[in-house]
């Protein structure tokens, strides 16, 4: 049987669900998560996170607001021109603007730029500023 490689970790940076029960869905996914031993953090009224899973209100901050869609996706990008870039061609290619690039106060250095599929899913794409990774990428070999 041939060797397979996956690397994991280079594009999705993280994905936000914004539920219209926040208690509800804090009280699903601390079970679920307790299930896979995943730590739930933030005991905010209006969001929590595990690992890269941020589960937020329509009302708070990070949601802008309002309901995008089904799903906040973020991907990772290498700079603030790569930031740049993904806006341009999303909004030169169906997308609708949700958030112009620029800094955004989530912690510093945090540059990113929000635009709105042709579903009404809220992308992202995010450079964390300058910054030490311990690997590009998680190596799995089966």
């Amino acid at each position: 049987m041939e060797t397979q490689e996956l690397h994991r970790g280079r594009l999705i940076d993280h994905i936000q669900l914004v539920v219209r029960d926040i208690e509800a869905s804090r009280k699903f996914y601390t079970a679920v998560f307790a299930a896979l031993k995943v730590p739930i953090a933030g005991s905010g009224d209006d969001h929590f996170w595990a690992d890269e899973l941020f589960v937020s209100t329509a009302d708070s901050p990070a949601a802008q607001g309002s309901l995008t869609g089904r799903h906040h996706l973020a991907f990772q990008a290498q700079d603030w021109a790569m930031v740049d870039a993904f806006h341009r061609a999303a909004m030169t290619n169906g997308g609708k603007d949700n958030g112009a690039p620029g800094g955004r106060d989530y912690h510093p250095g945090y540059y990113a730029a929000f635009v709105l599929d042709p579903d009404g899913n809220n992308i992202e794409a995010v450079y964390h500023g300058e910054a030490e990774r311990s690997a590009p990428s998680v190596k799995i070999t089966f």
